[in-house]
């Protein structure tokens, strides 16, 4: 069974539109939260990727919205690992409301170096990655 990440986050005022609606823009950040919450709960935040030299890059993003969120209202953004390799990562998002799907995602990453330039995910690192497919 995969490994999955639970964010909870409080919709905030500034996240909402105005009827209230969280904006669309807002779903990614979310996603960003889940991302970092599921490979710190896998033993290794982003943080300590960077320090080696690691990036991953957002090449694509794709979200499906499927119910509005609103204001401080308690969603969840659940996280996994869909794909991982030596030269990208690709992550799935589900943002839920008491059980309600608000929305679902993915984002693919490439694996570059503080340059921007591509490069191959580490041994440790890709292991750990794909310990939670």
């Amino acid at each position: 069974m995969p490994i999955t990440s639970e964010t909870l986050i409080r919709v905030r005022y500034a996240e909402t539109d105005a009827m209230g609606i969280v904006h669309h823009a807002v779903y990614p950040v979310w996603m960003e939260l889940g991302r970092s919450d599921l490979l710190r709960q896998l033993g290794d935040g982003y943080t300590r990727w960077e320090a080696q030299g690691v990036r991953l890059s957002v090449s694509g993003i794709q979200i499906t919205y499927r119910a509005p969120a609103r204001y401080d209202e308690l969603v969840t953004v659940t996280t996994r690992v869909k794909e991982a390799s030596r030269r990208k990562l690709v992550f799935a998002y589900e943002v839920t409301r008491d059980g309600v799907r608000l929305a679902q995602g993915e984002t693919l990453h490439l694996v570059t170096g503080p340059d921007g330039r591509n490069r191959t995910l580490p041994d440790g690192m890709l292991a750990l990655v794909a310990s939670a497919l």
